[in-house]
């Protein structure tokens, strides 16, 4: 097993993160170095990102990269990553092998195998997500948008949300939210889908897009494929790219910014359209490329 590591100046870390993602979903190992921030990934030779694409990812803020052998400890550390979260008082998010006792203390239990596969809870863009879902009232179809291991829609599910549909491009997040969902005991209709090629996105009464800016941008510019949603959950950002985005989808879909939640540099926005003005059907002209079936 390989430890591979990049180093970023501290100032430019969050946007690099922001880019790190898109090459590893499942989420990465974060150590303060001081003048620099750490990120690092694990796995075997072939499996992980190239260092051409994470000297790209990283841009000016590189500092350094790194790989290093691991020792047998490998399995224990990643699982020691992977903890257990509890957001807004009511959901307790955890990783199979962490103790169920919350479920005991009336918390909304949620089991997430993070797989290979982004969103255990424990990143900032998804606790935000998923505090501004606990403060929407449950019910009617909803879409999350870059469902990843699909804690969001699990989430939205055992709120009171359905239909859910959970819509992802990696297959590995496809079949990774396939089993979470059978793990969790909920219905999600789980899909393949590739927004950063164009088309429509899949609409419902209520989207949750944790996205980054430019899938955000894309949607806001290209719109839905129906009906815009009555609200929107648009996740991923950081606090200086949420005034945009927030612009956007009000100019593009008359979603007006309902509520803002910060965490570190990241924000999420709670949009929605007034209840007295009456849906009207995207402008888009093509069908969306997420409706493939997974």
């Amino acid at each position: 097993m390989i430890r591979l590591a990049i180093r970023v100046a501290r100032a430019d870390a969050e946007v690099a993160l922001a880019e790190l993602l898109e090459l590893a979903p499942a989420g990465v190992e974060e150590v303060d170095r001081g003048d620099t921030i750490e990120y690092a990934v694990y796995g075997a030779a072939g499996e992980l990102p190239t260092l051409p694409d994470l000297r790209a990812a990283a841009g000016a803020a590189l500092v350094d990269v790194m790989t290093t052998e691991v020792a047998d400890d490998w399995a224990s550390r990643w699982r020691d990553f992977h903890r257990p979260v509890t957001v807004g008082g009511r959901l307790h998010v955890r990783p199979p092998w962490a103790d169920p006792s919350a479920a005991r203390t009336g918390l909304l239990d949620i089991v997430i195998d993070p797989n290979q596969a982004f969103g255990t809870g424990a990143h900032d863009t998804t606790r935000l997500c998923l505090e501004a879902l606990l403060e929407l009232t449950p019910g009617g179809p909803l879409v999350d948008l870059g469902s990843g291991s699909g804690v969001l829609a699990i989430a939205a599910a055992k709120l009171g949300w359905g239909p859910v549909r959970a819509i992802d491009h990696e297959r590995e997040a496809v079949a990774a939210a396939r089993e979470n969902a059978r793990v969790n005991g909920v219905e999600l209709e789980v899909r393949h889908g590739d927004l950063r090629h164009g088309g429509l996105a899949p609409s419902a009464r209520t989207v949750v897009a944790n996205l980054l800016r430019p899938l955000l941008e894309h949607v806001a510019r290209c719109g839905f494929d129906g009906e815009p949603p009555r609200v929107l959950v648009a996740g991923g950002l950081l606090r200086a790219e949420a005034g945009a985005i927030a612009v956007a989808f009000a100019a593009g879909h008359r979603l007006r910014e309902r509520e803002r939640r910060e965490r570190g540099v990241w924000a999420a926005l709670t949009l929605e359209r007034p209840p007295d003005e009456p849906r009207r059907a995207s402008t888009g002209k093509r069908r969306a490329a997420v409706d493939t079936p997974g």
